[in-house]
């Protein structure tokens, strides 16, 4: 934006605030909105060998987890800010059996272009309160194939100053001497995987090694305080020797004699007390794929291999995942299936090292099964049917089960992870006696979705989500988990999420494609409570973002491959070819045949129900507007964030003022003003004075930052954001692994730093006071020499220097002290 062009437009603007002065921060207490049970792939879970009860899960996207005594879960890791997102992948745990307050995570999200980091191992001494990076010189992929094998990461139980990491991309095994302060390649262990998942994938997402698969240390084979000789090594590789073992510590390497190379060693596991290491099969990296599969045992002493498969033939249609060994009862194994899709998942158990298995269900008489357990989803209950379901409609066991452990200190207690939730219970020992156990969902506290869109409408429930594998919620409760996602349709992940600003019951939905119904629109009229389907919707027409206009008859899309597109009355959708593909859209909250867009540096509006758009302000240096939202109150007061900062119009976008101090801004909204009849309250995860999360009382005059260290939401760029209207200083997050995050102010917000300054052109004409009434008036206000103002321009209100009459057939309103708009007669 040249000189010139921001002079203009602060002339043009209501409030122009000072350069800020330093940004005071306001203490927040935030909380999960519960959803309850994870809500996302759980691929490892490690128990501490020597101290009871001690647990902790590592998820794709969410970060890590800590066991509580009462089966709940602790987070660890929502310190990640916007500037270490990618410490929410975790590759790898280990939990050093000698010291049990040291804890190791490896993280990273990808390895591929999407991620420009590298990896990093995160140290603890006190359990995971805090945590020490140790950079790594090699990306870590926590969300890439083959995150569910495990653990990559291993503590010397013998020596715990020593651990290894097996790595991904080539990167071969790597080994710490310090604790895992630093960390050098074992130039002696040459194998570093053949597997890539797809090498004709251009995003790089599958065209990658998925390398070393899992470090497993042969404890008995050592002492105390000295280094432990025999460790093995399993890689993603087959057709070629995958599973290697040293008997020196690591100075030299062999592949083990006889094994099965025909498919990818997942996991390996040791049963001291039998000398036997436990490995599990498939013939994916999974966690999505794998048809067929197998479970093997190593005589460590013979050096013999055992196929101790559970079942053969037409039973074997999936690989194998989680294998656990109980530590106290030696020959008890079991192992899961890691892709059993259909009826369910299946879990089995031997007393006998494999030579006999027991299922948790079995055929009766197709289709009649016999299921062995209780089962309860009580802090989860959008899981599905409380109670056992004998159909085969619903798969109560789960899928992607790459995480199954038994407390090594307690044989009754054991856990598993699935690609929604963890599940386990108390009772394991009754599968060898009266059979039935019980389940049930145990990820009280872990949060781990991926949030798309949030809206808090004026009435109705509070919060609204779309959300990523699970579709969305209607949360009646901030603190209980709901009872049921969306339905009717019922999609994995919805994009997006609106309601009509003057009927607010009225909401639209977007899917993203991943479902049965070709269709990926629907409606609802009773805030969410039950939905019907957007029959005007093309079929496999997807994703993007959506805007429903006041009255909620009309529905503005920005499709993910098709463009923008407009349906009126559920009638079919139709092309919007004066829009850009790539532009934010939103709708006037109060006007309903006005929508907006924003795209490049240019910022659009339609007076025709989003039929047509012509281009009107600039947004100076802007390139990638991020966010479109409007004041509910105001038609026309309209806010952008892009990636050269926060900007504002009070006329429809024919001017904008660039607020001072905020250099890149993401997630924007507006919620309940501080004072009665006053401006809205303005959130947004911005850049001022650093990456964080802001709230401003005043328009963008003064800001307060409300997180804090210890919460740092992950990605700002990649989250969402809503405001209550009717709750002053309440806030929504919806981040991009952990769930959703609410806020409250905890005391008194700082004092202001700086006011808003008149523009060149004072006026000393005097405006509606603070005591005028929220609701609006046709009082005009006095007039000035100005021109009139045109349709939904501003006419009035604190500071303002512009006209105060309108164009013929417009009436100056007063809206609140801050603003008075040109709505028609």
């Amino acid at each position: 934006m040249t000189r010139f062009n921001v002079l203009a437009t602060l002339v043009a603007t209501a409030l122009v605030p000072l350069v800020n002065a330093a940004v005071a921060s306001q203490a927040y207490n935030w909380k999960n909105v519960k959803i309850g049970g994870g809500g996302g792939f759980v691929p490892g879970i490690v128990f501490n060998p020597t101290q009871k009860g001690l647990a902790f899960a590592r998820t794709d996207i969410g970060g890590a987890y800590k066991l509580n005594a009462d089966d709940s879960w602790t987070p660890l890791l929502d310190f990640v800010d916007h500037d270490r997102w990618n410490y929410w992948g975790v590759d790898a745990l280990a939990t050093d059996p000698v010291q049990p307050n040291r804890l190791y995570l490896a993280t990273g999200m990808y390895t591929n272009s999407w991620d420009p980091n590298n990896g990093q191992i995160l140290r603890s001494t006190d359990t995971g309160a805090t945590f020490t990076a140790s950079k790594l010189p090699f990306k870590v992929g926590g969300n890439m194939p083959g995150r569910g094998m495990g653990e990559r990461l291993v503590v010397d139980p013998n020596s715990n100053n020593i651990l290894f990491f097996g790595a991904r991309s080539g990167n071969g095994l790597w080994k710490s001497t310090d604790y895992g302060a630093t960390w050098s390649k074992v130039s002696s262990f040459t194998s570093t995987g053949t597997y890539i998942p797809n090498p004709s994938d251009s995003g790089g997402y599958n065209s990658d090694k998925v390398g070393l698969a899992w470090v497993t240390f042969d404890q008995s084979s050592g002492s105390s305080g000295r280094a432990t000789p025999r460790i093995f090594v399993g890689v993603a590789s087959n057709g070629t020797s995958n599973i290697f073992v040293t008997n020196d510590a690591g100075s030299t390497w062999s592949a083990v004699a006889g094994q099965n190379a025909a498919y990818f060693p997942h996991k390996g596991v040791i049963s001291p007390s039998e000398k036997v290491l436990y490995v599990s099969y498939s013939d994916g990296a999974g966690p999505y794929d794998g048809t067929l599969g197998a479970v093997y045992k190593y005589d460590i002493t013979a050096g013999t291999w055992t196929n101790i498969t559970p079942v053969s033939g037409s039973d074997l249609y999936f690989g194998f995942g989680g294998v656990a060994v109980d530590l106290q009862k030696p020959g008890i194994i079991m192992v899961a299936a890691l892709n059993s899709w259909w009826p369910d998942g299946q879990i089995f158990r031997s007393t006998n090292s494999g030579a006999t298995w027991t299922r948790l269900w079995e055929w009766q008489n197709y289709p009649a099964m016999n299921k062995y357990y209780s089962y309860s989803n009580t802090l989860a209950p959008w899981l599905g049917p409380n109670y056992v379901d004998t159909s085969t409609e619903n798969k109560q066991i789960g899928w992607m089960m790459e995480a199954l452990v038994i407390d090594p200190l307690d044989s009754n207690h054991w856990l598993y992870g699935t690609g929604a939730t963890i599940y386990g219970g108390h009772d394991l020992l009754k599968w060898d006696t009266v059979r039935n156990i019980s389940i049930a969902a145990l990820a009280d506290g872990i949060e781990e979705t991926s949030i798309q869109g949030l809206i808090s409408p004026p009435s109705g429930p509070s919060l609204l989500s779309a959300v990523g594998d699970l579709g969305g919620f209607r949360h009646n409760s901030l603190t209980a988990p709901p009872a049921t996602g969306f339905t009717n349709p019922t999609w994995a992940t919805a994009s997006d999420i609106d309601f009509a600003g003057n009927k607010p019951a009225t909401i639209v939905r977007i899917g993203t494609g991943d479902s049965s119904s070709g269709k990926q629109v629907a409606f609802s009229s009773d805030a969410g409570a039950s939905w019907s389907q957007h029959y005007g919707a093309a079929d496999n027409v997807s994703g993007g973002k959506v805007a429903i206009s006041a009255d909620g008859d009309t529905i503005l899309w920005r499709t993910g491959s098709n463009g923008v597109m407009v349906s009126q009355n559920q009638a079919s959708f139709i092309a919007v070819s004066s829009l850009p593909s790539s532009a934010a859209i939103a709708s006037d909250k109060k006007t309903n045949n006005i929508f907006y867009g924003a795209a490049g540096s240019t910022f659009y509006l339609s007076t025709d129900g989003g039929k047509t758009f012509s281009a009107k302000g600039s947004l100076g240096s802007s390139t990638s507007p991020f966010k479109v939202i409007v004041n509910p109150g105001v038609t026309g007061d309209v806010w952008i964030s892009t990636d050269k900062g926060l900007f504002h119009s009070t006329n429809s976008g024919t001017s904008f003022t660039t607020i001072s101090g905020v250099t890149q801004a993401w997630a924007i909204a507006l919620g309940a003003p501080a004072k009665s009849g006053g401006y809205p309250a303005l959130y947004a995860a911005a850049n001022i004075e650093g990456v964080g999360y802001f709230r401003s009382d005043d328009a963008g005059v003064n800001w307060v930052k409300i997180n804090d260290a210890a919460h740092g939401f992950g990605s700002a760029s990649a989250n969402c954001l809503t405001a209550n209207p009717r709750v002053h200083g309440r806030v929504y997050i919806g981040t991009n692994g952990r769930g959703i995050f609410f806020g409250d102010p905890s005391g008194s917000a700082p004092p202001p730093t700086a006011t808003a300054a008149s523009s060149a052109a004072t006026s000393t004409t005097a405006q509606p006071t603070t005591t005028a009434p929220a609701t609006a008036s046709t009082t005009a206000p006095p007039t000035s020499t100005a021109a009139p103002a045109g349709a939904y321009g501003q006419c009035g209100g604190t500071n303002w220097t512009g006209a105060t009459t309108c164009v013929s057939g417009y009436t100056c309103t007063y809206s609140n002290p801050y603003y008075s708009q040109c709505l028609p007669a």
